[in-house]
């Protein structure tokens, strides 16, 4: 139990001692009269003294109960704890705790560093207000003039650092709850058809990179995952490719290297198409893997076992879709693809978020919802059919009297047309 104590008098004086001329029947300690009098003690959950000073004696009495009762409810907080500065609790406690490897860290320290640090870096993690958090979203757009998905990424950032310092117990109560996060907004994929995807492929002007680009739009792997990729991690006879690491341009060099995966949620075991086997296979026997050194296993190199950069696999893109009279595509064009080859063949979205990798269902709907809108008119058209009277038309199709779909007589490809065919 805690205990208040009288600052300015000493509690055990020496014989002949003289009075204290302010408080009659006390001896003066070398404390009288500087700062405040009273001196609240208690022990924290830890067992460690606690203290803090008072102007009167019910003052350091109140603050003994409320101390005493917030440690029998587990609602304590070290009143210290909440002096740590913004920056210094990003960096020194959020930042570490993440559980990123080392190019996400760089990522979110930069974000930190940009955006944070200057506005609120030197205060307190007590100090921060509500409204102020509110103004700090805002400036994100107006004064940082951030845009797309940006203003939600710091933000999510942020948010998370202030969430932590409430499960640590530095702060009760995050500034930002309450606070609408700012509005998410992803750039509507538009992802290139098989005929699309195919026309590329034809256009490759080198074998390697018709293997790439096919394997790329039948595993929606990443361009690191899949430049990454070795034989010790395809499964040939269960038609599965571990995904668990990526190949990156190490940092501040141009050689490359291998890392982890963004997040656990990347780490998966692929099942691929028989199709995507004989890809690999015959990919494989045309150009063998590297049998030593830093390549040994890998199935994409450049002449002499190299690994293949980002730029160098984008610069062939590029030339490719121009030879091929395409759109100008980016190599995450395929993982589109895929993805949109899934969704419209019906694919759960808990199922399309584990094959991408991604961190969670909600990244794969906001990424791609039009996609499931279109998905969702499929499932109409098939319980249309499904429930229609002979000679009932649906949709652009008419049942016959055996309740068979008759065939459109002007061409088409939609949804209802595929599912005639």
């Amino acid at each position: 139990m805690g205990y208040v104590a009288d600052r300015w008098h000493k509690t055990r004086p020496n014989p002949g001692e003289p009075e204290c001329g302010q408080h009659k029947g006390m001896v003066a300690s070398a404390a009288h009269g500087k700062g405040k009098r009273w001196q609240a003690r208690y022990d924290d959950p830890n067992g460690r003294e606690v203290t803090s000073l008072w102007a009167t004696k019910a003052e350091a009495e109140r603050e003994i109960t409320k101390q005493e009762a917030a440690k029998s409810t587990g609602s304590w907080l070290d009143p210290k704890a909440g002096r740590v500065t913004v920056e210094r609790f990003a960096l020194d406690t959020w930042l570490p705790a993440q559980s990123i490897n080392e190019r996400s860290v760089t990522e979110y320290k930069g974000a930190i560093t940009r955006y944070l640090i200057p506005e609120w870096g030197q205060r307190e993690m007590r100090s921060i207000k509500p409204s102020e958090a509110g103004a700090w979203q805002q400036s994100l757009t107006v004064k940082y003039g951030l845009s797309g998905v940006y203003p939600n990424r710091v933000a999510r950032y942020v948010r998370s650092l202030f969430k932590l310092a409430v499960i640590d117990r530095v702060i009760h109560v995050s500034p930002f709850d309450g606070i609408k996060a700012p509005i998410l907004v992803e750039s509507v994929v538009h992802p290139p058809d098989v005929a699309e995807v195919r026309q590329i492929i034809a256009a490759a002007y080198k074998p390697l990179w018709g293997a790439l680009f096919e394997l790329a739009a039948l595993t929606g792997l990443r361009s690191g995952e899949i430049r990454g990729l070795t034989v010790n991690r395809i499964d040939w006879l269960r038609r599965v490719i571990r995904v668990d690491r990526q190949l990156v341009q190490a940092k501040g060099v141009s050689t490359m290297e291998f890392d982890d995966l963004k997040s656990g949620a990347g780490r998966r075991d692929l099942p691929i198409t028989q199709r995507a086997v004989d890809l690999l296979a015959a990919h494989i026997a045309a150009h063998p893997s590297p049998t030593d050194g830093q390549w040994a296993g890998m199935v994409f190199t450049l002449p002499g076992g190299k690994p293949i950069q980002t730029s160098t696999l984008d610069w062939a893109l590029k030339n490719t879709c121009t030879k091929a009279g395409a759109q100008p595509r980016h190599m995450h064009d395929f993982r589109h693809h895929y993805a949109s080859v899934l969704i419209g063949g019906g694919e759960n979205p808990k199922v399309v978020q584990r094959r991408l990798g991604h961190k969670d269902v909600m990244t794969t709907l906001r990424t791609y919802a039009h996609l499931f809108a279109e998905a969702e008119q499929k499932t109409r058209d098939v319980l249309d059919a499904a429930w229609a009277e002979p000679g009932e038309t649906v949709g652009d199709a008419e049942l016959s009297e055996t309740g068979g779909r008759i065939p459109e007589s002007r061409p088409g490809s939609g949804v209802v047309a595929q599912l005639r065919a």
